[in-house]
This record gives C-alpha cells, structure tokens and sequence, in this order.
C-alpha cells in the first residue's frame, strides 16, 4: 500500500513532476535556462504537491527524505569538491599548457582539427565542464585552426566534441557523479568500464576528423598560433591524481580532496597563483574571498536545484507510482535485460531533449525509473550509470537550444567576425560527430550484451 496518495489519482501524483518539466521547457525555449532559474520550476512543484496529496504531513516527510538521503548528500558533496577544482585546473594555466603543446606540434589541416578534438578532450576531462571547454578554447583554436586550413565546421564540432568526450567521462563533471550516485555505483567501476565505450566513440570520431577535418585553403600569410607555456601542463598531475586515487578505490570524496589540494600545490610552485588567490580577506563586504569560494558558488545552483528535484522523485516512489510505471513498462516494452537496457537509453535521451541541462535531465530519471528498471532485469549499478550518462552525452550535444551548444555557437560565431575568418554552417552543430559515434557505440554494447546472454542460456540449456 502507498504511504501517499493524491486528489486525481495518477494524474494527480504525476502533476508536480510534469510542472517541473513544463517550466524547465519553457525556460529552455526561451533561452532562460539555467540551475537558479530553475529552482522556481521546482518550487512550484513541491507546493502543488502538497495541496494534491492527501497525506500533507506524510508529503513533507517523503520531501524532506529525498533531500536528506545518501545520494543527495554524496552529490551535494562531490559538486563542491569538483567545483573548487575546475577553478584550480583552469587558474593553474591548463589552457595554456595546452596551447604550447599545439604550438610545439605545429599541425596544420586536418591535423590540427585532430590536435583541437584531443586539446578539447584533455581540457574538458580535467576540469569537468563542457561549458568551460568551449569557452575557453574556442577563441584561441578556432582562428589559428581555419587559418592553418581547418574546415572550419569540422573544427568547430571537434571542440565540441572535446567537450562532449570530458562531459562524459571526467570523474569531476557532473553528469558523472549524478549518474554514479543515482545508481549507486562506485566512481572506480564506473570509470573503468565507462573508458572502453567513450575511446570507442572517440576513435570513430577522430576517423571522422582526419578524413574531412582539412578545407584545402589554408592561408599563405603567416599564422601565429597562441604559444602558451609548458608550465601549464603540470596541471594535468591533478587529473592524475583523483583517477589513481579513484581507481585504487579509496573513497571518492578522498580522491576529489586529495585532487584539490595537489591542483592547489602544482599552481602554485609554477607560479600561476598566490596563496591569496586561494584564500584571502577581500577589501569589501561581498566580494569574493578567492578560487575556493568561486568555485563553490559556481555549483551552489546545481547543489540546491538537485535537493529539490531529488525530493520530488521521493515523493513519486512513496507514492507507488513508480512501480506502477515499470509494471505497465515489463507487460508491453521491456521483456529482457536488453530491452530494460534500451529503455534506460531512450528515456535518459527522451528526458534530455527537451532540458537545456543534462545533469538535470539524470535526477529526473536516474533514481526512480532507470535505478528501478536497472535492479529488475539484473544490470549492474555501473552499467546502468554508464548508459545514463553515454546517452545523456549524445543528442544533447546536438541541438541548438542546449546551453553548452548554444554558447559554442555564440563564441564560435562572435570569434569568427573578430578574426575576420569563415564561420561554420549554421547546421554545425548536427554533424558533431562524438554523439552520433556514442550512439553507435551503445548499440553495438547492448547488441553484444543480448548475444552474450542468449549464448549463456543456450548453454545453461
């Protein structure tokens, strides 16, 4: 029997989710997308429920256990932790470690449009945003890239690429720890079976970028690519640092401290910061006190966005909503354990589409629908992490009105008329090939997943 039933019935118990997804379109549409935005949607949700339900005392109990269970905890803990430290990667000087290894290569065509994807990947996988990747590297690979002979679409999708590929697999990112923790999977086991389907994708599309990565016009005047400094490479140590410590299985919230303060020591012995850039007392009231705290605000949106969709999907699992779903799901779709693994997929797809933000898009499916489905049909808590957050890294990368796609749209754009260089096609964005190559890659695992298992039980037989 429910702890909780609403005024409507099923309707009723589903209205406060479908406003919240209602008001996160509609802020996505209209280009208004964003956590803080957010955090009125589900507000409104919440209070809706509450005058739905029959139960109100029962209602806030369930919304308070959804914001204080061990996967909200672990989120909220392991986004501060990642915060501070993409703020560490990028004030170290990665950029700039990346930008003298390019220089030192001197590749030109379609090799630099391979060097940018791999400058976009390393970039991406050490700080952990897809946002920042992009910000950061366009304005500087871009114009020396089309200049060089770059097809400057090809060049434009292998930076987003980049940051489609470190969104996906950085142990820092946050799709990375939603999916994780949603599941209850181990960072450890998630990287490591994670890395096989992500290079996989990625070969495929470094293929792509060495077959049509060249537009045969490149300049005869001279080029000068930004030279950087070797000393940013350091940072890469820090990277380093958290994948060991996470590997050897040492608890996830160690690795990302322990990451912290390496990023924290190598900035400092290359110079890149002071001690007062770390921490220190600001002139004003309300200012900020340095890279620590400004990486902690950068994820205080999420943080408090992520409690309180995880109350709301609380509430839908003390309803019995859930299970009522997955039965109708288990009597018309979902027979086997590759047909559970295809609906994880098309449901994390279908839950991104529409969202401007795909860590969001995991709350909303990972702990009720996905977590469910996972523990029926037998599919470990990795696997069921690692479909999750692949497929949340493909057609989100692809449509305009996702806000990772639509600033690289805006810089990739604002950086071609400030360079006097040819933009890409206004369609760049639907040929990115890591996407459609991870797309590819989950099929294929889950194909090879239903024949392993239909050879296991005609062995059994």
């Amino acid at each position: 029997m429910p702890s909780l039933t609403f005024r409507g019935g099923t309707l009723g118990a589903l209205t406060p989710l479908i406003l919240l997804v209602v008001g996160l379109v509609y802020l996505s549409v209209f280009e208004r997308a964003g956590t803080k935005p957010f955090w009125a949607c589900a507000w409104m949700a919440m209070g809706v429920g509450l005058f739905l339900c029959r139960q109100r005392t029962a209602y806030c109990d369930s919304l308070l256990k959804g914001m204080g269970n061990s996967t909200a905890t672990a989120i909220i803990a392991l986004w501060l932790l990642a915060g501070v430290f993409g703020k560490l990667m990028a004030a170290g000087g990665l950029i700039d470690g990346l930008m003298w290894l390019g220089a030192a290569v001197g590749a030109e065509g379609a090799a630099f449009t391979l060097l940018a994807f791999a400058m976009a990947m390393v970039f991406a996988l050490g700080t952990g945003t897809s946002t920042g990747t992009v910000i950061g590297l366009s304005p500087v690979l871009y114009p020396a890239g089309v200049l060089l002979g770059a097809d400057p679409s090809m060049l434009a999708v292998a930076i987003l690429s980049g940051a489609a590929f470190g969104d996906n697999l950085s142990p820092v990112s946050d799709t990375t720890i939603v999916s994780s923790f949603t599941q209850g999977a181990e960072i450890a086991d998630v990287i490591r079976t994670r890395l096989p389907l992500a290079l996989s994708a990625a070969g495929i599309s470094m293929v792509i970028f060495m077959l049509f990565g060249a537009s045969g016009e490149a300049s005869t005047a001279a080029v000068e690519v930004p030279s950087g400094h070797a000393s940013g490479l350091v940072m890469l140590i820090p990277l380093a640092a958290v994948v060991v410590f996470a590997m050897k299985r040492r608890h996830i919230v160690e690795a990302m401290f322990i990451g912290n303060l390496v990023a924290m020591l190598c900035a400092l012995a290359i110079g890149a910061i002071g001690l007062g850039d770390l921490f220190s007392l600001p002139e004003a009231r309300g200012e900020s006190t340095g890279l620590i705290e400004n990486g902690i605000a950068s994820v205080t949106g999420a943080v408090l966005f992520a409690l309180m969709v995880l109350a709301l999907t609380q509430v839908i699992l003390d309803s019995g909503l859930m299970e009522k779903l997955l039965e109708g799901a288990k009597k018309r779709l979902v027979k086997d354990r590759a047909s559970a693994e295809t609906s994880i997929v098309a449901v994390t797809i279908a839950a991104s589409t529409p969202l401007s933000a795909n860590a969001p898009a995991l709350l909303l499916v990972g702990p009720g629908l996905v977590k469910s489905l996972a523990e029926q049909f037998g599919i470990s808590p990795a696997r069921a992490a690692n479909l999750m957050d692949c497929a949340v890294c493909t057609v989100f990368f692809l449509l305009p009105w996702h806000i990772v796609v639509a600033v690289w749209q805006e810089v990739i754009a604002s950086t071609a008329v400030q360079n006097e260089v040819a933009a890409p096609s206004a369609f760049a964005s639907f040929l990115t090939p890591y996407p459609w190559a991870m797309l590819v890659v989950l099929a294929i695992s889950i194909l090879l997943r239903r024949r392993k298992q239909n050879a296991a039980e005609v062995a059994a037989v």
